[in-house]
């Protein structure tokens, strides 16, 4: 199995399957055993100690905005098979195998959508498709949101929850970092906003592009963002990291973010920015 393939399975390891299959999971945070479905009610937040367990893009969708729903761009596109690329199974089969498990043709999408009756440019990661890994199809539909965005004179908001660059996909993967960059750089020359939600995680080219060049830059308690992950960089500078790092509260408190907003918070604060920036 790939890296960016170890992700959360749809029923969890933690669940107690004595009492039936996916009835019951255990917290991450505190470890207390709750109903599967206390843990839905709440938006996987765990109501005893507020850890935040990852949410599905669906799911975001119906926190965040008006009606649950969008008008969805771009449904169509699919990724290729450039370089041909096997690590004793083929890039197509992974591909074929991700759509299945997710129910989604990429890791992102993209659409027209609203917050508190202002209309947006939205896109969200699909972190459950290739640990929401970004390839070309991941990099052209992010440019084309911010593309849209700048024809249709609409804010941008974005869930990123990646683990970078699409290693199946080599070096096109790692251009998608300038593409999108360029794009979004010709949004801000017409001072339309980009507000950019780091969920967990958004790691390597999401993080080292655009994930941190938002207008607001928001993070979601614990989130892990950075470039490489924190045993990498110690392996490589052979010291000891100081506490939290990386971690979205560690971030906010250097001044590489904005602000640390709740899940259950964080569609009242992006209706209040999104107003501000009107």
């Amino acid at each position: 199995m790939a890296w960016n393939e170890r992700v959360r399975p749809e029923t969890d390891a933690s669940e107690k399957r004595s009492a039936g299959k996916g009835v019951f999971r255990k917290c991450d945070g505190c470890g207390e055993t709750l109903t599967s479905e206390a843990f839905a009610k709440n938006f996987e937040v765990c109501p005893q100690c507020g850890q935040h367990h990852r949410l599905s893009a669906a799911e975001w969708r119906r926190l965040l905005l008006d009606g649950g729903s969008f008008a969805e761009w771009d449904p169509h596109l699919e990724p290729a098979d450039p370089l041909q690329f096997t690590d004793g199974r083929s890039y197509p089969d992974r591909i074929a195998a991700a759509q299945r498990a997710t129910n989604a043709k990429e890791a992102i999408e993209i659409g027209r959508a609203a917050i508190d009756g202002v209309g947006i440019a939205y896109g969200a990661f699909v972190f459950s498709f290739m640990g929401g890994s970004m390839g070309s199809v991941v990099g052209e539909k992010i440019t084309r949101l911010f593309e849209r965005a700048l024809a249709e004179r609409l804010p941008v908001v974005l869930l990123q929850a990646s683990g970078g660059a699409r290693m199946q996909e080599g070096i096109l993967s790692l251009m998608q970092m300038a593409k999108t960059v360029a794009a979004l750089g010709k949004l801000r020359d017409s001072r339309l906003a980009f507000i950019s939600v780091c969920l967990h995680p958004t790691t390597g080219g999401v993080a080292a592009s655009f994930a941190l060049l938002g207008d607001v830059n928001l993070a979601e308690p614990k989130a892990l963002i950075g470039f490489a992950g924190p045993r990498v960089i110690e392996s490589t500078i052979r010291q000891k990291l100081p506490e939290g790092f990386q971690r979205a509260e560690f971030l906010l408190e250097h001044g590489m973010i904005d602000r640390v907003v709740p899940r259950l918070s964080m569609r009242q604060e992006l209706a209040t920015i999104l107003r501000h920036l009107r």
